[in-house]
């Protein structure tokens, strides 16, 4: 087992002088192009919540040091021993090499303001209706994401507007390597959405992947999932866009209708639809059927009350 990463890592920085988690990955890429140590990771690791499964990050560490113990010395050297190894190596007093190491290296304020700049911005949302009413339908919203103070943290809102009328939650985003991710609800209700997203990237001209909820309109609340296309937008919506998107209007008319100019609408109504749809050959999102559930629900309670407790 690995021991003390959190804390010679931060020691390594010290020593390198890097001041951000992203400067220590890119002393790392310098070693190897191919390290395993990447910047998602090195999160946890500098916090002390999780440590490197991959032998090689330790091996890469090791040269990165100019040590002549292999990586597996690293991870298993206890913390005195790694903080004389290096101080001999690199000629430099164990207390002075401490005094720099005061704190994990930091995510800089212009990583964490370029993120939130990235994404802040009005969107048009198009996704299958999750409404029975409506099945085969695409429905519109419209989402708002904003960035807090000096763009650190990121809120979002959506709103459809529904026969039975408006619909708005908003919750937090969260930005992590492997996607983009926010958890939506009501303010004065009890609908919840949650957003699972590809991760972010530039210009950022859209985003895309799966919304889970209940389905608002209908006889059953039922259990939802369906694709969904976010768009960015040069101005916000009108107040009250949105809605159901009537079959004889394509999803290029109405962005060019929003102010984007929209080339071989053709080809990319094709491209869209082909993606909302997704393995969804019946053109509607993915559902239990009431009826499926309730008769598994029947048999096993059934099962269970005529068990002795």
């Amino acid at each position: 087992m690995a021991q003390d990463v959190a804390k010679k890592l931060r020691l390594t920085s010290a020593l390198l002088g890097v001041v951000t988690r992203k400067d220590l990955a890119a002393a790392f890429r310098a070693i190897n192009p191919k390290t395993a140590f990447d910047l998602g990771r090195a999160d946890k690791w500098l916090q002390g919540r999780a440590q490197p499964r991959e032998l090689s990050v330790y091996d890469d560490w090791s040269k990165l040091l100019g040590l002549e113990q292999p990586g597996a010395w690293i991870a298993e050297s206890d913390l005195p021993a790694f903080t004389a190894a290096i101080c001999a190596r690199h000629g430099i007093g164990k207390a002075e090499l401490e005094r720099r190491a005061g704190g994990p290296p930091k995510t800089s304020a212009h990583e964490d303001r370029s993120a939130g700049a990235a994404l802040a911005g009005a969107y048009a949302c198009y996704s299958q209706a999750l409404s029975p009413y409506h099945h085969g339908q695409l429905i519109r919203g419209s989402l708002s994401i904003k960035a807090g103070p000096e763009g650190h943290g990121l809120t979002a809102s959506y709103r459809e507007i529904l026969p039975t009328g408006q619909l708005l939650i908003s919750g937090q985003v969260s930005l992590a390597k492997r996607g983009l991710y926010a958890h939506l609800k009501e303010t004065d209700g009890d609908a919840h959405f949650f957003f699972c997203l590809f991760p972010q990237s530039q210009p950022g001209s859209v985003l895309g992947g799966y919304m889970c909820g209940g389905a608002i309109i209908g006889p059953e609340p039922q259990p939802s999932l369906t694709r969904i296309l976010i768009v960015r937008l040069h101005d916000p919506a009108p107040e009250g866009w949105g809605g159901y998107l009537s079959s004889d209007r394509s999803i290029a008319e109405d962005l060019a209708a929003l102010g984007l100019i929209i080339e071989r609408p053709e080809a990319v109504d094709r491209q869209l639809a082909q993606f909302l749809i997704g393995d969804r050959r019946d053109g509607g999102p993915s559902q239990i059927p009431p009826a499926e559930f309730h008769a598994i629900l029947e048999t096993f309670d059934r099962q269970w009350l005529r068990q002795p407790a």
